[in-house]
C-alpha cells in the first residue's frame, strides 16, 4: 500500500509573518515535520503544498517533494480539507494511486516518528477502520455555550472530581494536525477523517502547542533547546 505524506505551508501567514521558514530548534520550522515523516519509515513520498518559493527551497532542501499551491487554496480561510484532496488529486495524476493519506501540519512539531507510524500501521492493518489519528488523553472536564446563552457541560456524564489518579474515563483532544492517516479516497473527498477512526493516544502536553505567535514559537524553541526530559 502507497502512503502519501502531505504537509500544507502556505506562505501568507499574518499571525506569525513566514512561519513556516523561521527557526526553531536549530531548523526551519518545516523541516521537523519533514524529517519527522521520513523518520517513520512509514510514508513512500513525503509532498509540500506550498504557494511560497522560499518554502519550497527549504522544504527540497530537506527532502521533500513539491507542488504549487494555487492561490485560491491559499488564503487565511481555506480550510485543510480542499488543500489535501487538490494535492492528492495532483500527485495522483502524475504519479499514480496512492492507498492512505498523512496529514502533518507543521506548526505541530511536537510528535514523534512513531506517532506517525502507528496511524498509518493501524489503517492498514485494520480494514474495519477508515482513518486513525493522534489524541491526547485529558482528565479535565469542559464546558460549551449552550442555545439558550447559558453554559452545558461536554461529556455530562464523565464529569468527576475525583483525584486523577483514580479516574477510569477520559476525553481525548482530536490532534490530526499532529499525525493522521486516511484511507485515500476521503483525503481525495476533502476530508482529514472518515467515520470510523481509531485513535493513537499520547499524554504528552507538548502535542497541545500549535505556533501561531510569537509567544507559541519562543515557548517551542525553548522546549526544544532546554527541555532534557
Amino acid at each position: 500500500m502507497k502512503t502519501l505524506a502531505i504537509i500544507l505551508a502556505r506562505g501568507g501567514s499574518k499571525g506569525l509573518p513566514n512561519k513556516n521558514i523561521l527557526p526553531v530548534g536549530g531548523k526551519p520550522l518545516i523541516a521537523h515535520s519533514i524529517l519527522q515523516a521520513k523518520a517513520s519509515g512509514a510514508c513512500d513520498v513525503v509532498l509540500v503544498t506550498t504557494d511560497d518559493e522560499r518554502i519550497a527551497k527549504i522544504a527540497r532542501e530537506y527532502g521533500a517533494e513539491l507542488l504549487d499551491r494555487p492561490k485560491e487554496l491559499a488564503d487565511d480561510v481555506t480550510a485543510p480539507g480542499p488543500v489535501i484532496a487538490h494535492a492528492v488529486k495532483a500527485y495522483e495524476a502524475a504519479n499514480g494511486p496512492v492507498d492512505i493519506v498523512v496529514y502533518l501540519q507543521p506548526t505541530d512539531l511536537f510528535r514523534t516518528p512513531e506517532m506517525i507510524r502507528d496511524c498509518v500501521e493501524r489503517v492498514k492493518n485494520n480494514p474495519k477502520i477508515d482513518s486513525a489519528f493522534v489524541a491526547y488523553k485529558t482528565h479535565k472536564n469542559f464546558w460549551r455555550k449552550a442555545k439558550d446563552g447559558g453554559w452545558e457541560r461536554v461529556a455530562g456524564d464523565l464529569a468527576t472530581y475525583e483525584s486523577r489518579q483514580y479516574r477510569k474515563e477520559y476525553l481525548y483532544r482530536e490532534d490530526t494536525g499532529v499525525a493522521s492517516a486516511v484511507r485515500a479516497p476521503i483525503a481525495r473527498a476533502g476530508k482529514r477523517l472518515g467515520d470510523k477512526v481509531d485513535i493513537v493516544v499520547t499524554d504528552d502536553p507538548k502535542t497541545g502547542i500549535d505556533i501561531h505567535d510569537k509567544f507559541d514559537l519562543w515557548l517551542t524553541d525553548k522546549i526544544l533547546s532546554e527541555w532534557k526530559g
